[in-house]
């Protein structure tokens, strides 16, 4: 395709491409698909209104949501389910939709609804990647969505009460996590031995959740006992995120760390050496001050030097 394919999309943290699920569906398709997108990850002079990313931009047309640029992707020869059955791609679509309706409220409720983990990691973070004063709206904004979509698809206000819905809802998410993890079994991607586009979704959804530090952890605690999920989050970043957007591999920020830690010794050696002296310094014997002789004038000499200095 001889347009550039430009996505515009959430950056990352925590060993991760990107935090945002929906960004990270699209960045693990291209990966899978070999779909040359240049990635532009919104930081804080970034000037949107509003947080609908990720966003395909070419010459000619300007995309959002996950399964409309996955299609536009696909209609531009870059598809990595030409492989699967008519029946695997039937499953696909099967578990994609029980991802959105299972899974997805609860990742929402981690990220913008529990308190503790809004304000200490979700609302700091996307905060500082916006430009002010938009930084103190849109993270609000987004949280409140994530709410109103919870309710609508899993409650009925004012007939259920947030904690009856907290509570359903981690119990599909979890029970979610384990038909995924029954399906993956020992394969290595859900079709095979080569990723899908149920692969990117499973990834877009899991990743943040696994990799995230929260304060409150409760699905998290559930998703890292399933080891073979674990692992396959972390086979996907290992073979396909192996450099982030920072241009830094996993390989050289470990040198980069070995480098600092190398540093860091050399500083505090030096420190303490400083300490060593000062103390030697403060323990050696100390002379009193020598007190300068004072020199008296006898009254002729007195007399004199008032002449000299009354004289022009």
């Amino acid at each position: 395709m001889a347009a550039p394919l430009e996505l515009s999309c959430w950056g990352g943290g925590w060993g991760l491409p990107s935090v945002h699920s929906d960004s990270l569906v699209v960045m693990a398709y291209a990966k899978f698909s070999g779909a040359p997108l240049k990635v532009n990850v919104i930081d804080n002079n970034w000037r949107g209104s509003r947080g609908d990313v990720p966003v395909l931009t070419t010459e000619d047309n300007t995309i959002s949501q996950p399964a409309k640029i996955l299609n536009f992707l696909r209609k531009q020869k870059y598809n990595a389910d030409y492989e699967l059955s008519a029946k695997q791609g039937a499953d696909t679509l099967a578990y994609i939709a029980l991802l959105e309706e299972k899974l997805l409220p609860a990742v929402l409720h981690t990220f913008w609804v529990e308190s503790d983990n809004y304000f200490t990691v979700t609302k700091p973070w996307f905060a500082s990647r916006m430009p002010f004063p938009l930084s103190l709206i849109l993270p609000g904004r987004m949280s409140k969505g994530a709410l109103n979509r919870i309710l609508l698809t899993r409650g009925e206000p004012p007939f259920y009460h947030l904690r009856e819905v907290e509570a359903q809802i981690y119990r599909d998410a979890k029970e979610c996590l384990n038909l995924l993890s029954n399906r993956l079994g020992t394969s290595q991607f859900f079709f095979g031995d080569m990723p899908s586009t149920l692969d990117a979704y499973v990834f877009g959804f899991l990743a943040p959740l696994y990799k995230v530090r929260f304060p409150k952890v409760q699905l998290q605690e559930h998703l890292k006992q399933l080891s073979n999920l674990c692992r396959f989050c972390d086979d996907i970043l290992n073979s396909y995120f192996r450099v982030s957007l920072g241009g830094i591999s996993p390989a050289g920020q470990e040198t980069v760390d070995a480098n600092l830690q190398k540093l860091t010794q050399l500083v505090n050696k030096e420190s303490n050496l400083i300490e060593k002296m000062d103390d030697n310094l403060r323990q050696s014997p100390q002379l009193p001050p020598r007190k300068l002789p004072t020199l008296k004038l006898t009254p002729a000499e007195e007399e004199s030097n008032s002449l000299h200095r009354l004289s022009p």
